[in-house]
């Protein structure tokens, strides 16, 4: 008899229900903010935690490439920049729909994801992540280059997208709720992915993508699919930020933004989905936390993030159970 595990084996019931009930432990939680907000600073706690999910939301896009695909980005932040400034451009000329403005972002990343995906697909390893790195400098630069939308300066939007006409996402209130239902349905989306027999292939490639092609399945298709879904979604974060800061700057685009979705990820949990959004919160509220002490909070959060690589391999969301 084979004294090597089942693979097959059902997880332990205990886990099972951890990894279940996180999740849902973790939306409650959000949307209960703007209640608990209002025994306090309402408009920072409000702002504060919305800049929390935008930022979950785009670490959920990056996570699928790197905790299920093992595609490491440099460049995810790029298509940030591009649904904020589809925004900012758009609103600049007198187009103010929000819908307007996510179909736009939505064409825009799909279409520099496919070709840069194309391209970066040819590569692996350190040669991925340095072409990914570069793509993302590229649009960086270009955005500085705009001088009509601000440039390095970055521009300040005039209102907020329009819904129907209305002005309903000026209430700060209203704005939290839209961001915490893209996300909610965004998580939900990815999690029927991952599941779905493209995401076990997905992960399949991931692990040995060799022997995926070798019975029969294309590699590089389901990484170029998985690499514009992954844009797609951050584009609409993008979009989400725009709204919610009212301003969109070039710095939305930078490498160092791409660093931060990495170290969100790796913080809270590589494949686990909820675990990209616990990584944003505790890095968000860290950063605002240190921020107050100095300039230089990254010098210590640094040295953090290290020992959770090196001693809590699942991240925060490993804590509490079994990935999901």
């Amino acid at each position: 008899m084979s004294d090597s595990p089942d693979i097959d084996a059902a997880p332990a019931p205990t886990a099972i229900n951890r990894g279940f009930w996180l999740p849902l432990v973790l939306f409650a939680l959000f949307a209960l903010v703007p209640i608990v907000a209002a025994f306090g600073p309402k408009t920072f706690i409000l702002a504060l935690v919305t800049r929390i999910m935008i930022l979950g939301l785009a670490a959920m896009s990056l996570d699928l490439l790197i905790g299920y695909g093992a595609m490491i980005s440099f460049g995810h932040a790029a298509y940030v920049g591009i649904g904020a400034y589809s925004v900012a451009i758009l609103s600049s000329h007198g187009i103010n729909d929000a819908f307007i403005h996510l179909g736009a972002a939505i064409i825009a990343c799909s279409l520099f994801a496919l070709f840069t995906g194309a391209i970066s697909l040819r590569t692996t390893g350190v040669y991925f992540i340095m072409i990914t790195l570069a793509f993302g400098q590229m649009l960086f630069f270009l955005a500085t280059s705009l001088a009509a939308y601000g440039g390095d300066d970055g521009l300040t939007l005039a209102s907020r997208s329009l819904v129907f006409g209305s002005k309903m996402l000026k209430n700060d209130v209203v704005l939290y709720y839209v961001v915490f239902a893209v996300m909610a349905a965004v998580y939900l989306l990815l999690r029927a992915v991952v599941a779905s027999r493209f995401g076990r292939v997905l992960r399949g490639v991931s692990e040995n993508p060799v022997r995926m092609q070798a019975i029969g399945f294309a590699p590089a298709r389901y990484q170029l699919v998985a690499y514009v879904i992954a844009g797609v979604i951050a584009g609409v974060a993008g979009c989400l930020l725009a709204n919610q800061a009212e301003f969109v700057s070039p710095a939305y685009a930078t490498w160092q933004r791409s660093g931060d979705l990495i170290f969100a990820i790796v913080l809270g949990g590589l494949g686990t989905l909820h675990g990209a959004i616990i990584g944003a919160a505790v890095f968000s509220l860290t950063a605002e936390l240190l921020s107050g002490f100095t300039e230089h909070w990254a010098m210590i959060f640094g040295p953090v993030l290290i020992l959770v690589v090196l001693f809590a391999r699942g991240g925060v969301a490993g804590l509490f159970g079994r990935p999901s």
